[in-house]
């Protein structure tokens, strides 16, 4: 799954103070996101966060602020996995960025006179509040329903009638998946704990090899299709890296073979910036290989996590500085047209050990959100990299998670990753330039892997 950008509301929920922070009369005051449905209130040490959209009003968590003096930052939140969110220093005394580490932008925030008058009376738990909660987040932020051929209006009337004030949590959640499930949007989640309900699937027609789902086709039969790959073509042992995320050997004397099965979870403890560490050693590692003459980039299997480290990786195979993609969040309630400012990345070539000659990437549907933001920050490069197999999954943003006032969560996504030419790849993901079957049943039964033949093949024409 890909870097949940929960909004600061959820990372607030378990913010570790470490000790009494000092005061921040700079950011005292109510502050307000562009896009995204945040607000904070901040008095002193304590924030209060509300995700609010036209018609509700959900407190998101309390949290202390934690103003110890970093360069770069006005104010900081640490949650006690190691994960920090943080005010940029800088900016104007109403208007701020604020920062999630393991995000691609920033959000911005500007500071209003007081709560919108929506949250004087914070949504109720009841099974139409939920409703009303659920519905109109969707309504305000949610990026695809001109993709999805979707009148959401008309779909949310046609559903709130099966809403009563004695509707069960059963009844509830299968009305609410009901409404979602059509999009095919791997994006979409919906998680109701007290019930054991959870809803995400992937785009029909793209679980072939994961029919169980993501989470038991990673217990299961992930190890068998890697089997595959393994046997049939390297010819060293893997080296293994990031918490086995990472993985490189030879497909022969002089072409290495990189896989990554993931940009997430690289450390066993720590967050963003300790996995950054973690990768960038690895590749210096794997970028000092002397015989490597060719590259084969697998995330065929990748299930996505931070955007950065992929532009971290592709910094290692750049010869020039090109612009990766521009992000931009969904910001008005009912222009599905208007949008957040833009925020560039690019893709800087980097002074450490790395790899400029021919590369190739095979991909699939199992090519997952951070896997797929990876493969276009591939595509301005020189020389280009060839993609090999089928299209990606077609999920870009980062999850936007919110809470319906009973505690359920649920996710949507509410932003887009554009080329340097305006283009987004949502919904049918990013095609291969060479089409290849991508563990197809048969291929699999006969020990056979035609994305590496293929890659083998474009690369020795090289």
């Amino acid at each position: 799954m890909s870097t949940q950008t929960a909004g600061l509301s959820v990372l607030l929920m378990a913010v570790v103070a470490g000790g009494a922070p000092a005061q921040s009369p700079v950011m005292d005051g109510v502050w307000r996101s562009q896009g995204y449905g945040n607000v904070y209130e901040i008095h002193g040490a304590t924030l209060n966060a509300f995700e609010v959209t036209n018609t509700t009003c959900v407190a998101g968590g309390t949290a202390a602020v934690d103003t110890t003096a970093v360069p770069g930052r006005t104010a900081t939140f640490r949650t006690p996995g190691g994960g920090e969110t943080f005010v940029r220093a800088g900016g104007s005394a109403d208007h701020k960025l604020l920062h999630s580490e393991g995000s691609a932008s920033d959000e911005r925030i500007d500071r209003i006179p007081r709560l919108p008058a929506v949250c004087d009376h914070p949504t109720e738990n009841t099974p139409n509040g939920n409703f009303e909660v659920f519905a109109q987040t969707w309504a305000e932020h949610y990026i695809s329903f001109d993709l999805k051929k979707t009148d959401w209006g008309s779909v949310v009337e046609a559903n709130r009638s099966k809403v009563t004030s004695k509707a069960t949590p059963t009844e509830l959640f299968d009305v609410m998946e009901a409404m979602i499930g059509p999009f095919g949007d791997t994006h979409a989640f919906l998680a109701a704990p007290a019930i054991d309900r959870v809803f995400q699937r992937l785009r029909p027609g793209t679980d072939r090899a994961a029919k169980g789902g993501l989470r038991a086709f990673r217990s299961g039969g992930m190890a068998a299709l890697l089997g595959v790959t393994d046997r049939a073509y390297l010819k060293t042992p893997l080296r293994r890296f990031c918490n086995d995320q990472i993985q490189y050997g030879h497909i022969d004397e002089t072409t290495g073979y990189l896989r990554i099965l993931s940009f997430s979870n690289y450390v066993r403890e720590g967050g963003f910036a300790a996995g950054l560490a973690a990768l960038e050693a690895a590749l210096d590692d794997i970028f000092s290989d002397r015989a490597l003459g060719a590259l084969v980039i697998d995330v065929r299997i990748n299930g996505g996590g931070a955007d950065p480290y992929g532009l971290a990786i592709a910094s290692r195979l750049a010869t020039s500085e090109y612009l990766a993609y521009t992000k931009m969040a969904r910001a008005d309630p009912i222009d599905r047209n208007k949008w957040t400012p833009g925020d560039p990345s690019l893709v800087r070539p980097s002074t450490r050990p790395g790899f400029r000659g021919p590369t190739v990437e095979l991909i699939g549907p199992l090519t997952i959100s951070a896997g797929e933001t990876f493969t276009q920050a591939l595509m301005g490069r020189t020389p280009p990299v060839i993609r090999i197999g089928e299209n990606t999954q077609g999920v870009f943003s980062d999850v936007l998670s919110r809470r319906l006032p009973n505690g359920w969560r649920f996710g949507l996504p509410n932003e887009v990753f554009r080329t340097p030419q305006g283009a987004t790849f949502d919904g049918p993901g990013i095609p291969p330039d060479a089409a290849v079957p991508v563990f197809a049943e048969e291929d699999v039964a006969a020990g056979k892997d035609p994305g590496v033949a293929k890659a083998l093949e474009i690369l020795r024409k090289k």
